[in-house]
């Protein structure tokens, strides 16, 4: 499945139904009775958050809704059917914004979460109880942003091919792609890493970031915005150099990265992993960063054979607990 985290859309609520100017008679009354039912409310438009979506791909390529209109009213007062609303399931973690005013709407967070966006018209007002008949209302007309941020406890970052999407296969039950070239994982892969009762959490493997990414270069500012509901970044760096890049300067150039993408994720706690230490020339890359690095702790790890994963994954709980409590 295609994973799209923007979608405009168009939105219009239905018309209410026409009330009804009808009159009733019979040999036996001198005047005839006013008997014209209201007519229907028209059918709102709903957000719902969805935890079983994670992609905006079918706004992508349906951008027009309209909720029915509601019934007309009838003689004898019969009343038109308000119509049902039309309800649009999103992912948890979709931002919805007016297009027109950029306001935001509401920030979809839990599964289950409502909002309405467009309402119904209210209905025509028919003449029975000698009321004047009244026109129906007309349905609300908007064009709504969505811009979907998944919802994850880590965040992994690094530069492509540095060995992210291996790390998350190693520590949960997703298969993110992996190959031996740059930008294998085109779109965010969010996966569970399970433990005992109330120790499990959710990771977001992020697409490669290169220098330029925060104004959009590469991958760019699309992906770095995944990484802003995270509780804590995970860095992995190829220590091993095999891309022919200084693990020391892809630090820097990441921490730049994020920094000036957003505040709220330069001050996130990070967890430096020193990949691909199963090969022979990254112990004397590593020496050289902790020397350059003295006050950061880069936890040495070989995605590739499992090694030191677990005490990163032990980390990543023991950091999450602090911050947040007991995990759920």
């Amino acid at each position: 499945m295609a994973f799209v985290d923007e979608a405009r859309i168009f939105l219009n609520a239905g018309n209410g139904g026409k009330g009804c100017e009808s009159f009733y008679r019979d040999k036996y009354m001198r005047h005839p009775r006013p008997d014209g039912g209201d007519g229907g409310k028209g059918g709102d438009i709903v957000f719902e958050a969805d935890s079983h979506i994670q992609t905006l791909l079918d706004y992508r390529y349906k951008q027009h809704y309209k909720a029915d209109n509601g019934g007309h009213g009838g003689s004898k007062g019969k009343k038109g059917k308000t119509a049902e609303d039309c309800v649009l399931k999103i992912p948890v973690g979709t931002i919805v914004r007016d297009k027109d005013t950029g306001l935001l709407i509401r920030d979809l967070t839990e599964h289950g979460q409502r909002i309405l966006v467009a309402q119904g018209g209210a209905g025509g007002r028919g003449n029975i109880y000698n009321r004047t008949p009244a026109p129906p209302g007309v349905g609300q007309a908007r064009t709504i942003h969505l811009e979907l941020k998944l919802i994850a406890d880590v965040g992994i970052i690094g530069f492509p091919n540095a060995g992210k999407s291996t790390l998350i296969n190693c520590i949960s039950k997703v298969r993110s792609k992996v190959a031996d070239y740059p930008f294998t994982t085109k779109a965010p892969v969010l996966g569970v890493v399970q433990g005992e009762p109330g120790q499990d959490f959710i990771v977001a493997d992020l697409p490669g970031l290169i220098e330029g990414a925060h104004s959009g270069r590469g991958l760019g500012d699309r992906f770095l915005k995944h990484a802003e509901r995270t509780q804590i970044l995970v860095h992995v760096i190829d220590m091993a150099a095999t891309e022919g890049r200084d693990p020391c300067e892809d630090y820097e150039k990441i921490n730049e990265e994020v920094a000036s993408y957003s505040d709220r994720l330069s001050v996130k706690q990070k967890i430096v992993v020193a990949n691909k230490m199963d090969l022979p020339q990254s112990s004397g890359h590593l020496r050289r960063f902790r020397q350059r690095y003295p006050d950061i702790r880069a936890m040495s790890i070989s995605a590739q054979t499992g090694d030191g994963v677990e005490a990163v994954v032990t980390q990543i709980r023991e950091s999450l607990q602090n911050l947040k409590g007991p995990l759920s």
